[in-house]
């Protein structure tokens, strides 16, 4: 390593440093003031209003995203903007999060006296405690940093991961107080992959109607295997009288009984499907999750499964290319 790659190390190191530092001096102070702001924001009838300028903004809509994400309705007002009309968007029953490290911006300072007006609750993150923003708060959470990580102690980098972690923190712990579960998660997370695997059902995925190969127990094989072959499923149901699945032959089914020699090969070609059938298959329901369907498909090392109504009839099917196109593994 030269002289150059060794400083940007040593520097990274030092900054990562100072920056975990500041993270951990917070957790002393997390106490009566946080739990009072848990609860008034668990107790929000409208939205968290997360509001902020610059460097203390840019972090404000990461918490309000993170709020948001974890089933605390939220959204972000411009300290500026809000000055310009979008102070509109804030109502009585909302309760605001200010994000200013300094508490002096005069942008967001600006704003205290219309929040008060309105009443609502006001929950500033500062590493102030006795500036105009704190002063004027209802909750105060001390994000103080002894150092910014900066060289010159002006850039915000400590204070900033600090907030950020205070806000993390403030998310997370509403997170447990409302109970918020893997499937609430999902709800308002669906195309992410967690949304995927607990929302996306077997009958999202399945093929029906005439796509489902299927023939009745009298059918000859050599039959049988052109709805097989038509259907590129792997297999066919084999189904009674009524309509019923009694069970399938699969394509190792075919294998299995055409090595044998020929002229048992010809006897195979001219049973009926109904006696060559695996009874009792693998199958599923459609309102299973397809993760469901995936774990059955691997613990058995099949690749589809067929799906069946109450009642045992043949509605449907799913091969695990399906599953694992959706984006389910």
């Amino acid at each position: 390593m030269d002289r150059k790659a060794a400083l940007a190390v040593r520097e990274a190191r030092r900054v990562i440093r100072m920056e975990a530092e500041a993270v951990r001096a917070l957790v002393g102070r997390v106490g009566p003031a946080f739990a009072s702001a848990v609860e008034t924001l668990r107790a929000c009838k409208g939205s968290v209003v997360v509001t902020g300028i610059g460097k203390s903004g840019s972090i404000g809509r990461k918490i309000m995203a993170t709020l948001a994400s974890t089933g605390t309705p939220s959204f972000f007002l411009h300290a500026a903007e809000a000055q310009h009309g979008d102070l509109g968007m804030v109502t009585r029953d909302d309760a605001i999060l200010a994000v200013s490290y300094s508490g002096e911006t005069s942008e967001l300072t600006a704003l205290l006296p219309a929040f008060r007006r309105l009443g609502v609750p006001l929950i500033s993150i500062t590493g102030h405690p006795k500036s105009v923003l704190a002063r004027q708060s209802d909750i105060v959470l001390n994000v103080h940093v002894a150092r910014e990580a900066c060289p010159m102690n002006l850039a915000p980098t400590a204070s900033t991961t600090a907030t950020l972690a205070m806000g993390d923190a403030l998310a997370v712990a509403l997170f447990k107080t409302r109970r918020f579960t893997p499937r609430d998660f999902a709800a308002i997370h669906p195309s992410g992959s967690l949304g995927r695997k607990l929302l996306t059902r077997v009958s999202d995925l399945m093929h029906t109607g005439a796509a489902v190969p299927k023939v009745r127990a009298g059918t000859l094989m050599r039959e049988a295997i052109i709805e097989m072959t038509g259907k590129r499923l792997g297999f066919t149901a084999v189904i009674d009288a009524a309509g019923r699945t009694i069970g399938i032959v699969t394509d190792g089914d075919l294998r299995r009984n055409l090595q044998r020699s020929a002229g048992a090969a010809r006897d195979f070609l001219n049973r009926p499907a109904g006696e060559i059938c695996t009874r009792s298959p693998k199958t599923i329901q459609g309102d299973a999750l397809a993760t469901k369907a995936l774990a059955i498909m691997e613990k058995n090392v099949i690749t589809s499964l067929l799906v069946l109504d109450p009642r045992r009839r043949p509605v449907g099917c799913v091969h695990i290319h399906d599953i694992l196109k959706a984006g389910i593994a």
